[in-house]
């Protein structure tokens, strides 16, 4: 039988957290465990928000989410925005909401600079200066974007670890702040800032620990990706919102999601049909490093081995010991 949670004491507020690189086996984790504890599943991936980008984010399939639901999935179209204060917002919420109903709050997921907000507050950032704006998109225009990143890892060598060179929108936002206030924007994430929660956090890192494991899987989902419509799925998207006349697909914040952009540029004859799955798993790779880094520098966190035979009973034992004050 499921375990029944008591109401947290002194305020407290018991939250677990599944997250890894890429291809790591999170989703699948988390939903064990929901069969185990009386979980409530937030995910925590910036791209699953978007209702019709299902099968380049490997995106639980409808009867899996009937099973287990997901709170903050697909909950935007893929020509709006979302932030991580959008994020922080709704998280928060959902969480105190399985809070008062006694569930466990189990985020799932690899977008970490939704973590790091959620849990360490958002940054005071200066506000987006128009003009400036303007002027690096224009030197964007002469110089490319990869030149500018090359620029932002001189002045932030942090930042540009953490930002993807195909990233144009943070390579623009890092950019801009340090040129508005002379300092980098790793400087200013890491000043003092009001938390958005004081919780007790049990963090599950999962990854296996070899690279070249990894890189086997990511290359295996590339390819499954494809072969399930990745392509048909973005000419579907493409079609949609271009059939609007209000913007281009690829100028939505959404199309910059890994395997996304890569078939756009398929789609534009940028690359050729034979490099495509190369191309998705080159860049899948680049955004798990990326991924890896980050978690080696944030504080805390266990990690398991994402292929170990004895991941859901190591998973569970840690799941009991972090609630077994509160029920």
């Amino acid at each position: 039988m499921p375990k029944v949670l008591l109401k947290p004491r002194h305020g407290e507020l018991p939250i677990v957290v599944v997250t890894g690189p890429t291809a790591s086996g999170k989703s699948g984790l988390a939903m064990k465990l929901a069969d185990r504890f009386p979980c409530r599943l937030i995910s925590v991936d910036s791209s699953l928000v978007y209702r019709g980008m299902d099968v380049g984010t490997a995106k639980p399939d409808c009867q899996l989410l009937k099973q287990y639901p997901h709170e903050l999935v697909n909950i935007r179209e893929p020509d709006q925005t979302y932030s991580v204060g959008d994020f922080v917002t709704d998280a928060t919420k959902v969480i105190a909401e399985a809070r008062e109903s006694g569930q466990v709050p189990v985020l799932v997921g690899g977008t970490l600079l939704y973590l790091r907000g959620l849990f360490q507050g958002l940054a005071e950032l200066p506000k987006a200066d128009p003009e400036l704006r303007l002027q690096i998109e224009l030197e964007a225009g002469r110089l490319g974007w990869a030149k500018l990143h090359q620029q932002l890892a001189e002045i932030d060598p942090q930042a540009a670890v953490a930002i993807s060179v195909n990233d144009q929108q943070r390579i623009q936002r890092a950019l801009e702040v340090y040129r508005i206030t002379g300092k980098p924007i790793s400087f200013w994430r890491q000043q003092s800032r009001p938390k958005v929660l004081d919780a007790r956090v049990l963090k599950i890192i999962l990854s296996p620990p070899l690279r070249e494991t990894l890189h086997r899987q990511i290359a295996v989902r590339s390819q499954q990706m494809l072969t399930a419509g990745l392509i048909a799925e973005v000419e579907g998207l493409r079609d949609k919102v271009e059939s609007s006349g209000q913007q281009k697909i690829d100028q939505l914040p959404a199309m910059r999601a890994v395997g996304y952009r890569q078939v756009l540029e398929y789609l534009r004859s940028e690359i050729a049909a034979d490099n495509l799955v190369e191309r998705i798993t080159i860049a899948t790779r680049q955004l798990a490093k990326r991924q890896l880094t980050w978690l080696r520098s944030e504080p805390s966190g266990i990690w398991l081995d994402s292929n170990s035979t004895n991941l859901l009973k190591r998973a569970t034992c840690l799941v009991d010991e972090h609630l077994d004050c509160y029920g």
